[in-house]
């Protein structure tokens, strides 16, 4: 029989050394979980009475209470919860954004008038750019292939007679293309400037602008489109992924390297019982994390939220259980802490990054990462994120999505109850 000292494992005692008058092994171990270092914990030691806590009933609140008062004790567990989501959100809230703003430019005309400048002042006062006069193509060139501007506007010597003339006044530009996508929206900045000089142009003359189609443009859930307000939503799910899953993927490992596995092992409760004893401090834990992001992100952000807080909260709660069943799942596989953090950063952390829709249009992937993004999580996670955030409570998308994160950590639960079993090997 396993012989324990204050709720640690000692050695194993063979049947004949057992005094029969000795309380079960099982009580033993419940009251030295209350009894040990009963210095730190004294207060509220005494508002439980240990000869009820070996009731079956009652495992799993003492083991709950039991590595609540571990968190308490380690505050890594405190800081994964709070401090990484703060600085994370801070970091990439401010960091990554698919606005192109304060673009440097080079702006270069043949000839100088009055209109050649009139169109530069339009790039000199817009907020996208940050324009510079050179004299001729070649000093441009030069400071396009030093990386000093972006892009190139250049006016040929016959601008101001076309344009004068009513003819075509065409506009010489020419853009970085090492980003493809920042190329692209520098050439849709530099022509909203040039259709709002020709606007003004035409006022002065008082000539109405005819142009062969009138685009009128409606943007729904996003009309100021700042990117900032499709991003933060998501990058909340990202962090909560690798939050959720370093929560408990540390959980277990640190049971078998500290040596107290063993008494766990020895105890009456059930590996269910565990890991529900586990589970439980760790959700509310990560709930905590996520109530932070989200005032976050309404305060420091000003993302509007649209939806109900109590949908929010309870999507949230779905996907939380499923990130705490991955890190609970590689907490059971890796008896190594640093291992075991290797495989939740790697499994969790880029996987939702990379294929959740986050950043990268998941339409646009090739058909078999397309077929992988179904079993991300974070990819139903971000999408009913954004969906609250922006749209509101559209429950077709919402209700999709929550079933989807309900089959998932269902899978995730089961297979780490199943996985895991009461032995020493």
């Amino acid at each position: 029989m396993t012989e324990l000292q204050d709720g640690r494992f000692i050695r194993h005692r063979l049947p004949a050394e057992v005094d029969t008058h000795e309380p079960a092994h099982g009580d033993r171990f419940i009251q030295g979980l209350f009894r040990s270092r009963i210095g730190e914990v004294e207060p509220l030691l005494e508002k439980i009475d240990p000869e009820h806590a070996q009731k079956p009933h009652r495992r799993p609140t003492v083991l709950a209470l039991r590595e609540a008062l571990q968190i308490l004790r380690d505050p890594s567990s405190i800081a994964i919860a709070f401090v990484m989501p703060f600085v994370l959100l801070l970091l990439f809230g401010y960091g990554v954004s698919l606005d192109a703003r304060h673009v440097p430019i080079a702006l270069v005309a043949a000839h100088p008038t009055a209109q050649t400048s009139g169109l530069f002042s339009g790039f000199r006062q817009s907020p996208y750019f940050r324009p510079r006069t050179y004299a001729d193509m070649v000093a441009a060139r030069r400071a396009l292939m030093k990386g000093r501007v972006d892009a190139i506007i250049w006016l040929r010597p016959d601008f101001t007679r076309k344009a004068l003339g009513g003819g075509a006044a065409p506009v010489g530009v020419t853009a970085n293309g090492v980003n493809a996508n920042n190329a692209r929206i520098i050439e849709g900045y530099i022509q909203g400037v040039w259709a709002s000089w020709l606007a003004a142009q035409a006022r002065a003359r008082g000539q109405p602008l005819v142009v062969p189609v009138d685009v009128r443009s409606r943007v729904w859930f996003n009309p100021a489109l700042r990117s900032h307000d499709y991003l933060v939503p998501g990058l909340i799910a990202v962090i909560m992924t690798l939050i959720g899953a370093l929560l408990t993927a540390l959980v277990v490992a640190r049971e078998w390297e500290r040596g107290t596995m063993e008494a766990l092992m020895a105890s009456p409760a059930t590996i269910t019982e565990i890991l529900v004893g586990k589970l439980v401090p760790y959700f509310f834990l990560g709930m905590g994390g996520m109530a932070l992001s989200v005032v976050m992100a309404i305060v420091v952000f000003a993302v509007p939220l649209v939806g109900s807080l109590w949908v929010l909260f309870l999507c949230a709660a779905l996907f939380l259980l499923t990130a705490l069943g991955m890190g609970l799942l590689i907490s059971t596989i890796a008896r190594n802490q640093f291992v075991a953090g290797m495989i939740a950063l790697v499994t969790t952390y880029l996987p939702a990054f990379i294929l959740s829709g986050f950043i990268f249009d998941i339409h646009s992937m090739p058909w078999p990462i397309r077929i992988l993004t179904h079993i991300i999580a974070a990819r139903y996670f971000v999408s009913t994120l954004q969906t609250l955030f922006l749209a509101g409570d559209v429950w077709p998308v919402i209700a999709r999505n929550m079933a989807a994160l309900a089959v998932i950590a269902v899978f995730f639960l089961v297979t780490v109850a199943r996985i895991s079993h009461k032995r020493l090997d």
